[in-house]
């Protein structure tokens, strides 16, 4: 059995990543084995939270992944943790459009733990009771078990929302205002770990000093339940070689698509394309990134200049994103125009506008990308126009795509789009498959 809970919030914005990151700090250093999740599509919260438990951090997306693999994904991956953390994503019960779906709320019912409430205190007394009262009330089969009480401006201050509150739901933490423990955030999102010098250490400090974690372990070892045990993964032998970019300019991976490759029979090799590496291997995957505060390095990269040459030659990529725009011809930033790799028969230049921002669902135009419709997470700031000629994979359902509700831009065996794949849905074993083919030719 798993013991977790789930630390969500009334909106985004109110402190869930810094109680989740304190939490799992406070819990490491008490020598525990923590696992982290993060509800969503969210890529870089999980960085953190590997950084922190020195686990990977997998996401727990219903819409992508669906319920059933939820269950097993969490199970999965907290197996020989003494606690599973899992991250909520906006406010409590905030889903794709007005539903409920790959919300917290929605998670937190599809794998039956407690959740604990996290309200920004700033400017309010007794309202604080009253939203903790609408919050735990809402869905019945949403376990509310505790509630954080953070920005607490004074002593005075929090006995004054403790004299509102009931006895039903307990205060588990009341945080004081603290800037210096942010995570400042830009137009993509929270920086990730390594661009920020953040003192774990204080973090976890200041979790203990202001959360009673030992009541939050006990209403967690209080809520556990048995689950159906993880299916059984038939390991296939390793046989392929894929290379991996893994760097600033193309950073977000969700840690399930290295081990679906691994599962797959792959052999990884990561790789910093900006440093000029290009490992040989049977295929190539490039996700998404920050492209852009590194284009003059990739442009000049030795390894950018030979990929259209191997792509040519049938070798099989894939590129979501930052790899979109990266196997495209150019890519303009406020620096200029810079040649990318030349494969694909479109443009890029980032904006200043978000451009695509949402779930997206996809179906294939032919059987060579898969006989399932794909359900994906699009976020990126850049435009890419393709020639009138240009070739596509998949018709968008739902979301934007590359251009006319179209996505998956491919020349030779390459393809890219604006889609980020979750192995949930993506078909990777058919991508594999086209990599051992190349390897026996």
């Amino acid at each position: 059995m798993t013991k977790g809970f789930l630390i969500a919030a009334t909106n985004s914005g109110v402190g869930k990543t810094t109680s989740s990151m304190g939490l799992m700090a406070a819990l490491r250093k008490r020598g525990k084995v923590v696992q982290g999740f993060k509800t969503g599509p969210d890529y870089i919260d999980p960085a953190y939270h590997a950084v922190i438990s020195g686990r990977p951090s997998y996401n727990l997306d219903t819409y992508m992944m669906g319920t059933d693999a939820v269950v097993d994904q969490f199970e999965r991956a907290s197996a020989g943790s003494d606690i599973s953390i899992v991250e909520g994503v906006m406010g409590l019960f905030d889903g794709m459009d007005s539903t409920e779906i790959s919300g917290a709320a929605h998670v937190a019912k599809t794998l039956d733990i407690p959740v604990f409430l996290v309200i920004n205190t700033h400017g309010m007394s007794r309202s604080a009771a009253a939203m903790l009262k609408g919050y735990a009330e809402f869905d019945p089969d949403v376990h509310v078990a505790g509630v954080i009480l953070n920005k607490i401006g004074s002593p005075r201050h929090l006995e004054l929302i403790k004299g509102a509150l009931d006895d039903k739901i307990p205060i588990v933490g009341a945080l004081p205002r603290n800037p210096d423990i942010a995570v400042p955030e830009r137009y993509m999102g929270l920086h990730l770990p390594e661009e920020k010098d953040l003192d774990y250490s204080q973090l976890a400090e200041f979790v203990e000093e202001n959360m009673d974690i030992d009541l939050m372990l006990q209403i967690a070892a209080d809520y556990e339940k048995e689950r159906p045990a993880p299916e059984e993964i038939k390991l296939q032998e390793a046989d392929v070689t894929i290379g991996i970019a893994r760097e600033p300019s193309f950073c977000f991976h969700y840690p399930a698509m290295f081990d679906a490759f691994k599962n797959a029979g792959v052999t990884i090799k990561f790789f910093s394309p900006t440093a000029g590496e290009l490992p040989e291997a049977d295929g190539y995957y490039f996700a998404s990134g920050y492209p852009e505060f590194h284009i003059k390095e990739l442009s000049e990269s030795p390894a950018t200049k030979k990929l259209k040459d191997l792509a040519a030659d049938g070798v099989p990529m894939f590129g979501e994103g930052a790899g979109l725009s990266y196997l495209s011809e150019s890519y303009e930033t406020e620096a200029g125009v810079f040649k990318m790799a030349g494969i694909l028969p479109a443009e890029s230049r980032i904006t200043k506008k978000l451009q695509g921002l949402g779930y997206a669902e996809a179906k294939p135009l032919s059987s060579d990308f898969g006989t399932k419709n794909i359900r994906a997470h699009e976020f990126h700031y850049s435009v890419t126009e393709p020639e009138k000629d240009a070739k596509f994979a998949y018709e968008m359902l739902r979301g934007k795509g590359i251009a006319d509700k179209k996505d998956g831009l491919h020349e030779y065996n390459v393809l890219a789009g604006y889609m980020q794949m979750h192995p949930g849905s993506f078909p990777i074993v058919d991508f594999v498959e086209k990599c051992r083919v190349n390897k026996r030719k």
